[in-house]
């Protein structure tokens, strides 16, 4: 895969929608959907694809103009937003994936209108601007870059497993897009809020880890990204965790390696709230693993 260049500058206003269609999934994300809706307004399209929320985000979307889409999960593959990449009629060539919990910011919209005309780049990855209970983070092992912009027909998420219910989340966890063609990075963020409420974050967190535990314990299975030291930063992230899971207190050598050695410190109480979590995190993994051997009757 071509590594990604470096691109962009801010853009100008114009006076048309900038021509993107964008995804946005959700389940009862009225507390976030306003903020990332508002960022959205200059975009010619926006789908929302709902999960039968009981809360206001269907009413919240709808009086922004967005295009509301339920999705139906009923295991298996595919999740939410490459069920959405196969069969929504986009009116653009572009799409732009982004969650309840993102927004734009007017340089990064700018920015994603000028590249829009570029002929030469097929996909563009995203740096993430990570919030945690209202505060940035900016050490921490919390910066990531992901594919979020590509032109439509270009990019599809890797399914590192198929055998999946409801249990592990409708929507795609640690998948990532993959793009056919040249890629490019994006010089502005995109802004994460990643937990404003302790509880939600545990509750999405708990199916992530279920659906993580089975992608390790099949990982000889596994398609898409595979680890790799030198690869890109997710292959890198995959790498580093598959060594963490196979030593002996690696919850903890986790916590500490994001808050000593990822300077998590200087990132003050939430910082070592979200170091913590982290740990938790792969401790969950780790238990959830075995959970699953003894049940398979796997040694």
């Amino acid at each position: 895969m071509p590594q990604p260049q470096q691109v962009g500058q801010q853009g100008v206003e114009r006076d048309k929608p900038i021509p993107v269609s964008v995804i946005v999934p959700t389940r009862n994300e009225a507390a976030n959907l306003p903020r990332s809706l508002e960022s959205l307004r200059s975009f010619g399209e926006v789908y929302v694809i709902d999960s039968q929320s009981d809360d206001a985000t269907v009413e919240i979307a709808r009086s922004y103009d967005a295009k509301v889409v339920q999705f139906f999960y009923k295991g298996g593959w595919p999740k939410k937003r490459q069920w959405a990449l196969d069969n929504l009629p986009f009116a653009y060539d572009w799409v732009l994936l982004i969650d309840a919990d993102e927004v734009l910011t007017d340089k990064l919209a700018a920015e994603i209108d000028r590249v829009s005309a570029d002929v030469n780049v097929d996909g563009y990855y995203v740096k993430l601007q990570m919030f945690f209970l209202n505060r940035p983070l900016r050490f921490s092992g919390a910066s990531f870059w992901k594919m979020s912009l590509f032109r439509r027909g270009k990019g599809t998420y890797e399914c590192r497993l198929k055998e999946q219910d409801a249990s592990m989340a409708d929507m795609e966890v640690h998948e990532h897009v993959l793009v056919s063609g040249r890629t490019a990075r994006l010089r502005n963020p995109l802004i994460h809020h990643n937990v404003e409420s302790l509880s939600r974050y545990i509750q999405k967190h708990n199916e992530y880890s279920n659906w993580e535990a089975k992608v390790w314990l099949n990982d000889e299975k596994q398609t898409g990204l595979s680890p790799s030291l030198f690869g890109m930063q997710a292959q890198r992230r995959r790498w580093l965790k598959k060594r963490f899971l196979g030593v002996p207190g690696s919850p903890i050598l986790y916590f500490l390696y994001k808050y000593i050695f990822c300077l998590g410190f200087m990132d003050g109480i939430p910082g070592f709230l979200y170091c913590a979590y982290q740990g938790i995190q792969l401790f969950n993994i780790k238990a959830k693993i075995y959970e699953l051997r003894v049940n398979a009757g796997i040694k």
